[in-house]
């Protein structure tokens, strides 16, 4: 066994013995390394502590197994060793603020099934949250977002759960883009049932990531200890529709702590789904309604939103003194062009040039020495 393939098991080995994140097995493979660390795991030799924590599980000798079920299915463990650890994103975890949160801590490695790299994807990423029972206008809302942020290479990551996070895998899939979906059990135990078919197709293109070993079943709480995972490797955690309590407001919370961008979409104010939305709203996140300005804030500098199209009119392209004296006319009969600088406040040598400009625009039309509007047609909104 090559040092490399020791290094491998190890971490396989010591991704189990404990229940994740767990500080205490971070510190010891510290201090003293994988190897030596899975070896003083499975012999005991620890903190009373580590013991007690670890006794349920270190006589549990399937890293192995792991590792092959892993290869068969074509996926990969990602650890801290690899070129591919996503180092920038997981550094955020030192922050004061999220060191106090019992689960602030970076994974201690990461299960993977996907072609696309974990290390690349994190430079350029926003994650995508909000409600199971998503409403239609949270579907459509959260489609557009994802394909708009997907067509300009920035990932999609998301929990791979139903409504809003099934709704933005899709449609990053949808447009050839990359979804990462973060499982809250092993890869072996695609969850929910029903997005089996969809979670395959993330990982033959995107990625699927976990850090829980093979065999390990989702739980409520690793599914609140997988948000943190979430919205680390967003630059920005996007929540679409959310109650007041739910796991996408337990997600903003963890990417506030992180120093992560935390926005939201606001929605109908009568909506039971967008009250966490506006909440988080009230308390300083990021209002957004497309993806234009998601990127202004996770892109590249000086990558900016498209100003939004805005109606045009004939009146547009006016000079100021023209737009006095055509508000000058009445809706109804004639002026003389005396009586329009009167209405006006123009000297009477001032309102000629504009009438004259105005004539030619179509917008007015002399008649019998007087001027009265030209009436424009309806527009349409």
């Amino acid at each position: 066994m090559t040092e490399n393939e020791a290094r491998t098991l190890a971490w396989a080995y010591l991704s189990r013995v404990a229940e994740p994140p767990c500080d205490e097995i971070a510190a010891l493979v510290a201090e003293v390394g994988p190897v030596e660390a899975s070896l003083r795991v499975a012999a005991g030799e620890l903190s009373p502590a580590l013991r007690e924590r670890t006794a349920a599980r270190r006589d549990i000798q399937a890293a192995e197994a792991d590792l092959d079920l892993l290869e068969r299915r074509g996926g990969r463990l990602i650890t801290p060793d690899d070129d591919e650890w996503p180092a920038l994103a997981f550094a955020a975890f030192g922050g004061s603020a999220v060191r106090d949160k019992p689960q602030g801590r970076p994974p201690l490695v990461l299960w993977a099934i996907g072609p696309a790299r974990l290390d690349e994807l994190a430079l350029r990423c926003a994650a995508i949250v909000g409600t199971r029972a998503a409403s239609g206008y949270g579907e459509h809302v959260t489609a557009d977002l994802a394909a708009g942020l997907a067509e300009r290479e920035v990932a999609v990551v998301s929990g791979g759960a139903y409504g809003i996070d099934g709704a933005a895998h899709r449609a990053a899939l949808a447009v050839e883009g990359q979804t990462v979906a973060v499982l809250a059990g092993g890869l072996d135990i695609l969850y929910p049932a029903g997005h089996s078919s969809l979670l395959h197709r993330i990982s033959n293109s995107g990625l699927l990531l976990t850090e829980y070993p093979p065999g390990v079943r989702p739980a409520r709480h690793r599914f609140l200890t997988r948000n943190r995972l979430v919205a680390a490797l967003g630059a920005a955690t996007v929540v679409v529709e959310a109650g007041v309590r739910s796991g996408a407001a337990n997600t903003a919370a963890w990417a506030r702590a992180l120093g992560r961008v935390v926005c939201a979409v606001p929605g109908p104010v009568t909506s039971a789904s967008s009250i966490g939305c506006h909440i988080l709203l009230r308390n300083g996140a990021e209002l957004v309604t497309r993806a234009e300005e998601v990127i202004e804030l996770v892109g590249r500098a000086g990558e900016f939103a498209d100003d939004l199209p805005r109606p045009s009119g004939p009146l547009d392209g006016l000079s100021d003194a023209e737009k006095q004296v055509y508000d000058a006319l009445p809706a109804r009969g004639t002026l003389s062009a005396d009586e329009i600088a009167v209405a006006s406040g123009l000297p009477p040598i001032g309102v000629l040039g504009p009438l004259a400009m105005l004539e030619m625009a179509g917008l007015v039309r002399r008649e019998d020495g007087c001027w009265k509007l030209v009436r424009l047609p309806a527009q349409r909104a």
